[in-house]
């Protein structure tokens, strides 16, 4: 069976995790320190790295951070995977949902002015599949408005805007490194900022609201949670990232495979590529109705071919947490047709391109049911 991802690990991987098991250390420590100033170095911008227990922590201990709370809409677009909109509901904010791009599945400044109001008080912008938001004009609307940007980046490790690495503008910006990221820590996550008093908050959110003096004692003065990354993740993480930019030239190259062999068709879009994506991830969407097949038998199909694809993803608003807030079917047509018409097709860097072809002649397969 051909999943729709996979991690890349080796003997390397397996060492470094040896090691750190060895050590007798596996919560944070020296390998969650070394990790975190590999990562400022990859990033540049002269940001400051934290890594976290997942993307998900990452992003809700900036908004926790920020004051984010009752009464305050956070704008987020309505096709995304859910933690981009759950960490606003935990925070006890209202999740505001904008439309995105049908190709790009991106928001941009256009939707996001329109959806401002006296109550907003941040925007979370999300680089989907590794290709960037068109950020500048996003930046001037919260500069503007006086609005948090949070840049929801679980997506984009390696990504790059105007040739700059995704995470290097100073400005609070989440990746993921779970396991079907474009590398992996296992769980984890990690947070790039250079706001000294924003992160001072988020180091107390991060783990149990602990300060420590010069002596060592400690004090808690407001109150934190358990969001650090044991040494075990960042020292596989440390591998990990060496590889990175490999990882992505090979998704790279394999994105563009399947841009070449895919056909053009009225019942099928695909994604397109700009200067910078790191493909994490290769979306399609097929129109059933032209096609005569449902999703779920189109699946089955795939699946007697050894090709497993994934559904990324539902539109967020619909869903029954979200739908108490008002949202109903018709708000965002491009989410929704999205998360009608969605296919995710394999790609990981251990893919060969005979893959690629054989799963591009089983999407061509079936078109050909018309």
């Amino acid at each position: 069976m051909l999943p729709f991802t996979r991690p890349t690990l080796d003997d390397e991987e397996f060492a470094a995790i040896k090691e750190v098991l060895q050590s007798g250390w596996l919560a944070t420590g020296p390998k969650v320190a070394a990790f975190e100033a590999a990562l400022a170095d990859y990033i540049g911008g002269d940001v400051q790295l934290r890594v976290f227990n997942s993307g998900t922590s990452a992003l809700e201990a900036v908004l926790l951070a920020y004051g984010i709370g009752p009464g305050d809409e956070v704008i987020v677009p309505a096709m995304s995977f859910v933690a981009s909109a759950n960490i606003i509901v935990r925070c006890g904010a209202t999740p505001k949902f904008v439309d995105v791009d049908l190709v790009s599945r991106n928001i941009d400044a256009t939707k996001v002015a329109a959806a401002i109001t006296p109550n907003t008080k941040a925007i979370i912008p999300v680089h989907f599949a590794g290709r960037a938001v068109d950020m500048d004009p996003i930046y001037q609307l919260a500069k503007q408005h006086n609005l948090l940007v949070l840049e929801d980046a679980a997506q984009a490790i390696g990504t790059q805007y105007q040739g700059r690495q995704i995470g290097s503008s100073g400005n609070p910006v989440c990746f993921s490194f779970h396991p079907n990221k474009n590398m992996t820590t296992i769980e984890g996550g990690a947070l790039a900022i250079n706001d000294p008093i924003l992160l001072k908050k988020i180091d107390g959110i991060r783990f149990h609201g602990i300060e420590k003096d010069e002596q060592g004692d400690i004090d808690v003065s407001a109150w934190g949670g358990k969001m650090n990354m044991p040494d075990v993740g960042a020292a596989l993480g440390l591998v990990q990232l060496k590889k990175l930019d490999g990882f992505n030239q090979k998704r790279r190259a394999l994105a563009q495979r399947y841009l070449q062999q895919l056909p053009t068709h009225d019942a099928l879009v695909l994604p397109t590529d700009v200067e910078g994506h790191s493909w994490h991830m290769f979306c399609i969407l097929l129109d059933w109705k032209k096609i005569g097949l449902n999703r779920n038998q189109a699946l089955e199909l795939l699946k007697q071919q050894s090709i497993a694809v994934g559904t990324h993803y539902p539109a967020i608003h619909l869903f029954s947490l979200y739908r108490q807030y008002g949202y109903k079917s018709g708000d965002f047509p491009h989410a929704e047709r999205i998360g009608e018409q969605t296919l995710t097709l394999p790609l990981f860097p251990g893919m060969k391109e005979g893959d690629v072809d054989r799963v591009c002649s089983a999407i061509v397969s079936l078109l050909n049911q018309v």
